[in-house]
């Protein structure tokens, strides 16, 4: 079964892919940006530093726009496009499938080095 999702070049399966990392990443960028909020909350209280929250800022944009607004919008039209055409499936699903996977190892580098 995991396999079979790990190698897949069914539309809506890539498409479900693309939905869940979204929202995965969704997760991440929301943590920080909850982080942000309660350094904020209290002038003068100190959870990270200075140079934390910039970078923090800095990766929350980068993770809501590239990691999770535009895949997002991608996984949408996946999942919906060939089916409003009537094609059974995507053009090129090979490709497709590895463009998921060079988004996914690249969204995933980019967060590493936050760390």
């Amino acid at each position: 079964m995991v396999i079979r999702w790990l190698t897949t070049t069914d539309h809506k399966t890539i498409g479900t892919l693309y939905l869940m990392t979204s929202f995965g990443f969704f997760i991440v960028g929301g943590v920080l940006a909850l982080v942000m909020r309660a350094e904020l909350a209290r002038p003068g209280t100190q959870i990270i530093s200075n140079e934390q929250f910039n970078q923090a800022f800095t990766i929350h944009g980068t993770i809501m726009l590239l990691m999770f607004a535009t895949p997002l919008f991608a996984g949408f039209a996946n999942w919906i496009m060939p089916l409003q055409i009537g094609a059974p499936d995507v053009a090129f699903p090979r490709l497709n499938m590895f463009a998921y996977w060079l988004y996914l190892f690249g969204s995933l580098i980019a967060v590493a080095g936050f760390l």
